[in-house]
């Protein structure tokens, strides 16, 4: 086995470890704050304006356009230049039902997606939203 499969099999090893330490015992502090459920939580209602997002996605990218004309300045979580972007893709797929990108949220609401972004412009619902502090 190489080097590289060794340490993939006991991170594997090591993370279901500590899973099963876990549930058995219950999360503390410590564990909460690092995991990417909490990271999540955190910028969702510690932003004004929070969007998960990958950096090529043509959908992401529009979504930045349309926050950038109505000049706001969204808290961007690029997923694909992070080590955890995958386990944050599941966080968001059990919190919202979605795991594609970009996941829009204003003052902790979900919008969704590049669609219903446009949507909630057309309508006037961001604007109400983004008024709301």
């Amino acid at each position: 086995m190489t080097v590289n499969g060794c340490f993939k099999r006991n991170l594997l090893l090591m993370l279901t470890v500590f899973g099963v330490m876990a549930i058995v015992k219950g999360p503390t502090e410590a564990l909460a704050s690092s995991s990417p459920s909490s990271f999540v939580q955190s910028v969702i209602y510690s932003n004004k304006i929070a969007i998960f997002s990958k950096s090529y996605c043509p959908y992401c990218k529009r979504v930045k356009h349309i926050f950038n004309e109505l000049q706001e300045q969204p808290f961007v979580v690029e997923l694909d230049l992070r080590d955890d972007g995958g386990r944050i893709q599941d966080v968001l797929l059990d919190l919202v039902g979605r795991s594609t990108v970009p996941q829009v949220f204003v003052n902790g609401k979900h919008i969704g997606g590049s669609d219903d972004l446009q949507n909630a412009v057309k309508s006037g619902h961001l604007q109400s939203l983004l008024k709301k502090e």
